[in-house]
């Protein structure tokens, strides 16, 4: 693949302070961090372990708290992973993505978030994740799909509008964005089945946002999957 920015982590330490600004530009991926957080299951057993791939500054880590996991977060934003040290990982590591530190079977949950859009070989990622990933333990990704629509929401209109909330133009490159059935085989032939999903930002929640009366907007489950959407498997 050719071209793609290299830069892009930089970017994030730039934002670091910005995490959790309600109206800022990374304020979405508290949204779905949310929504994904609801489909992490209560742990099975004491000691249990979460993994967050790319977890940003922590943003899952409230929604995490009290369902009886350790977390650690994996993240190549060392300021980004310093923040998110503030906000309930014990356990931080530097790393990429497609080269975990951890051995197999690691961890009960692996949650990839708002990331795999941002690799240049993200079935690579999502093989590792399934790698760490002990049996009976839940996968659960989030991304981008590859689609002209996925292009025009999320890049030709949310880069561009003036809007709260904005991500800053050139956050994503549509040749990252995500086969959806290329990801449901790698991660089946790692072992997880995954279930699709939709998901979309609540319309009156989503006006009433712009219009400066809330400071967060849930996101709601909707069948499509051509442009945001959620996957989550258990691993055999």
């Amino acid at each position: 693949m050719q071209h793609l920015r290299s830069d892009l982590i930089t970017d994030y330490d730039r934002l670091a302070d910005t995490w959790w600004d309600p109206r800022g530009p990374l304020a979405p991926l508290g949204w779905i961090a949310r929504a994904r957080a609801e489909y992490v299951p209560a742990a099975e057993r004491e000691g249990a372990r979460l993994l967050d791939l790319a977890c940003g500054g922590g943003l899952a880590g409230p929604h995490l708290a009290g369902k009886g996991y350790r977390l650690t977060g994996v993240d190549l934003s060392q300021l980004s992973l310093a923040e998110a040290g503030r906000h309930g990982y014990p356990d931080l590591a530097r790393a990429d993505l497609t080269q975990l530190p951890f051995t197999d079977g690691s961890f009960d949950v692996v949650t990839a978030g708002q990331c795999l859009e941002h690799v240049p070989d993200p079935y690579a990622a999502v093989a590792e994740a399934c790698r760490v990933l002990r049996p009976g333990g839940t996968l659960i990704v989030d991304t981008i799909a590859d689609t002209r629509l996925a292009r025009l929401v999320a890049i030709t209109l949310a880069e561009n509008l003036p809007l709260p909330g904005r991500p800053e133009p050139g956050t994503h490159d549509h040749r990252l964005f995500v086969n959806r059935a290329r990801l449901v085989r790698t991660a089946r032939a790692n072992g997880v089945e995954l279930r699709l999903l939709g998901l979309r930002p609540h319309f009156r929640e989503g006006l009433a946002y712009l219009a400066g009366r809330r400071d967060r907007v849930r996101m709601v489950q909707v069948k499509p999957t051509g442009v945001l959407f959620l996957g989550v498997g258990r691993k055999r």
